[in-house]
């Protein structure tokens, strides 16, 4: 006799507590194996491909696409034994490591697949798990006419389209290149579906005196969330400070400029900054830190994870070059590469946007010369560089057109004073500007 067994949202890992269902991978009546993924969600910091420890039929799916689900609340039911998929275990059940929080030791671990990535956001305890909501059936899925590629890259924007019956490519994108992003898609469906206002009623109603508040709500969900979260708690729990300087970058234009002259490969600009940081933080250790509160300790870190500051499609997300200050400028500048091209194709992991020490925020590259960022909690600092640009400088007693810099650092007020901060920045800057300085470390 078969037994009907009910299968969970596992945990996900790195404090996660909830999920939204993307897609169903398996219909009511379905034989699945163990391990099979049967559904797609995204969290805050990922998009996963669930699999399910138990071999059998479908019985149930709790929840249609686009519910959000806390851990621990049910996903499906899976009927297991007589006349069900053989169980390769040999016990009916029990499936290997799939997940955090579920399966058995004995099978080998099944490697999940990661397709999106977000900001690491702050840990939480487990949401207690909701009721089972009633069972539904399987949505019915309108293709989008026509055929042929568009330029559009995320999965949820091309399913957000398809369960409209939108034509991508009768739209506009406004991302880079022309990506359709998913405003783009939410944008011209409120303009297909929206009402015409009633004549009788205003649009918003006001008491006397109270300022009209109109405008789209966006809700603060998936990595907005995580990120407005994760700053906020920044702003309530550190005492940052920022200190700032001009720096000539001329010689370190020409330096960067000589090492690739003689050979690949080229050294990226962010790379050679990356050795700057991690021998400012060997002078000055306070500043890879952070503050135990719950101790009332100051944790000082041996090893460099540097952070680098990307936009992407889905929002602003931190990848953390591991041990930095083990690395050469060759080694830094192809892992740069390549976490910053897994950013913009969505497909870093957890693993790869947590555990960073120090960031590096390079907002030059958007045309600006200064900022006072947040720092990225629990992290003691970041370190921020404008764009460099030709600016009159006296160089050696005489006005000159040179390359200057302005090189800002935000720092916790709890793990340091503003002499050491203003040591480390003030030997960024003189590596900058004398690239010679950096040899003395290396």
């Amino acid at each position: 006799m078969a037994q009907v067994l009910e299968f969970k949202l596992p945990d996900l890992g790195e404090g996660l507590t909830e999920a939204e269902i993307v897609r169903w991978l398996v219909n009511v009546g379905d034989v699945v194996a163990i391990d099979q993924p049967v559904v797609e969600v995204e969290t805050a910091k990922a998009m996963v491909e669930v699999p399910c420890p138990y071999g059998g039929v479908v019985t149930a799916r709790f929840g249609e696409e686009g519910t959000e689900l806390p851990v621990g609340a049910p996903l499906l039911t899976v009927a297991v034994g007589s006349g069900t998929t053989p169980d390769p275990e040999g016990d009916g059940g029990g499936s290997g490591n799939v997940l955090v929080g579920y399966g058995t030791s004995e099978a080998p671990a099944r490697r999940r697949r990661v397709r999106a990535a977000a900001v690491g956001g702050p840990a939480k305890q487990p949401a207690p798990a909701a009721p089972a909501p009633a069972p539904v059936a399987a949505p019915v899925v309108t293709a989008a006419p026509g055929t042929g590629p568009v330029p559009v890259i995320s999965p949820l924007v091309r399913r957000l389209a398809r369960d409209n019956d939108l034509d991508l490519r009768q739209l506009a994108g406004s991302g880079p290149d022309g990506l359709i992003l998913r405003a783009d898609v939410e944008g011209a469906l409120r303009a297909r579906t929206a009402p015409a206002p009633a004549a009788q009623e205003p649009a918003v109603r006001v008491s006397p005196g109270s300022p009209v508040r109109e405008g789209i709500r966006i809700p603060l969900k998936g990595v907005r969330g995580a990120v407005a979260d994760k700053l906020s708690r920044s702003r309530r729990e550190i005492p940052d400070a920022t200190c700032w300087v001009d720096a000539d970058a001329t010689e370190f234009m020409r330096a960067r400029a000589a090492m690739n002259a003689a050979g690949a490969p080229k050294i990226s600009l962010i790379a050679l900054l990356a050795r700057i940081c991690a021998a400012a933080l060997a002078r000055h250790p306070e500043l890879n830190s952070y503050v135990d509160t719950e101790a009332r300790e100051v944790v000082r870190l041996d090893q460099v994870h540097l952070g680098f500051a990307a936009q992407t499609e889905r929002g602003l997300v931190v990848p953390v070059v591991r041990d930095a200050h083990a690395r050469d400028a060759e080694s830094l500048t192809a892992e740069f590469a390549r976490l910053t091209e897994a950013a913009r194709t969505g497909t870093l992991t957890p693993a790869e946007l947590t555990g960073g020490t120090f960031t590096l925020n390079n907002y030059g590259v958007f045309g600006v010369d200064g900022s006072t960022p947040i720092i990225n909690h629990p992290e003691a600092a970041m370190l921020g560089v404008g764009r460099i640009v030709p600016k009159p400088w006296v160089h050696e007693g005489e006005l000159a057109v040179r390359q200057v810099v302005q090189l800002s650092l935000t720092f916790d007020h709890r793990v340091c004073d503003g002499g050491t901060a203003g040591g480390f920045l003030r030997y960024v800057a003189d590596c900058v500007e004398q690239p010679a300085v950096l040899l003395r470390t290396l």
